[in-house]
């Protein structure tokens, strides 16, 4: 897979974030998702790529191409997509809504068995210094000394549930500052990617395709995310031992969730975040921000567009 298809599937995020946009703040998450979906399923089909879908909705995925001649250049791919991460961020017109899409080699992504992973996600700077068995004062002061600054200078993002108060109590007592989010741990991984975006680690339980999807944009730069899979009940229990984790603590690294050499992953805001802007609509058109990466050449790509509506494209 020689070909950049991050800067080609940048379209489909751009596409999914315009469509989601125009139900900002309009209390219906589900029509801004399907909003998505379908940008998403038009502009997929445009791109040349026999894709499978690991995460995401398989109808999205391009019709099987028959030629594989390397002059066509089609490669073959395994897809995550998340068409719109945070439906509720959407409807209520709250921050940490984007849409993601991730691509890597075949038989790259792990398919999770259950919904909900227990994580830690760091950037370059702090990779390989975690451990997501320690304790939260442990994890912090490796933080603080891999980025040669005190506890009490880190941000540590946290989703804003019930079941992470011991967590938070722990991360208070530790004396880092911590942001309280109320969806879009996804957005939040990615920014510990992003020095500019003030966060320096995101700690507690989200969702599984979250989490591979964050390992897709952390593996591009170097980051770090480890994450253990969380069952809710004894039937998730069943189904995880089922899929061979017998050992529902063990660890999984982002290698092990992403395991191609060559990912790349492509994201766009749809409301703002500490690392992308939302959708900004203008007269006649709209303005975008994006962010590409690519793991075989460690590029980071941030991308500004300008969309003017009297001239869309055509997706054959």
């Amino acid at each position: 897979m020689e070909r950049n298809l991050a800067l080609e599937l940048v379209r489909v995020t751009e596409a999914a974030a315009l469509a989601s946009a125009r139900w900002m703040g309009k209390g219906d998450g589900e029509a801004a998702d399907r909003a998505a979906r379908e940008a998403v399923a038009v502009v997929m089909r445009s791109i040349k790529m026999n894709a499978r879908i690991v995460i995401g909705d398989a109808d999205d995925a391009p019709a099987p191409t028959k030629s594989h001649s390397k002059a066509n250049d089609i490669p073959d791919v395994d897809v995550a997509v998340d068409a719109l991460q945070s439906l509720d961020s959407v409807a209520f017109g709250r921050p940490y809504a984007i849409a993601t899409i991730a691509v890597s080699n075949t038989d790259s992504f792990l398919a999770p068995p259950v919904p909900y992973m227990n994580k830690i996600a760091v950037g370059p700077e702090a990779a390989g210094r975690v451990n997501i068995q320690a304790s939260a004062l442990d994890n912090l002061v490796a933080i603080a000394e891999a980025k040669r600054c005190y506890v009490e200078d880190l941000t540590v993002c946290i989703l804003d549930r019930d079941r992470h108060r011991e967590l938070i109590e722990n991360v208070r007592a530790a004396g880092a500052r911590i942001q309280l989010i109320s969806d879009g741990d996804l957005t939040a991984m990615v920014a510990t990617a992003v020095p500019t975006s003030g966060i320096d680690v995101v700690m507690g339980i989200g969702g599984s395709a979250e989490g591979i999807l964050a390992a897709a944009a952390l593996r591009c730069v170097g980051g770090d995310l480890q994450a253990q899979f969380h069952p809710r009940d004894k039937a998730e229990t069943d189904t995880l031992r089922a899929a061979g984790f017998a050992n529902k603590d063990r660890v999984l690294h982002a290698r092990d969730l992403v395991r191609g050499e060559n990912a790349m992953f492509a994201a766009t805001g749809v409301t703002t975040s500490d690392v992308l802007g939302g959708v900004q609509f203008v007269p006649g058109g709209a303005i975008t921000h994006s962010i590409v990466m690519r793991s075989k050449s460690g590029t980071v790509r941030h991308i500004t567009a300008h969309h003017h509506f009297d001239r869309k494209p055509v997706y054959k």
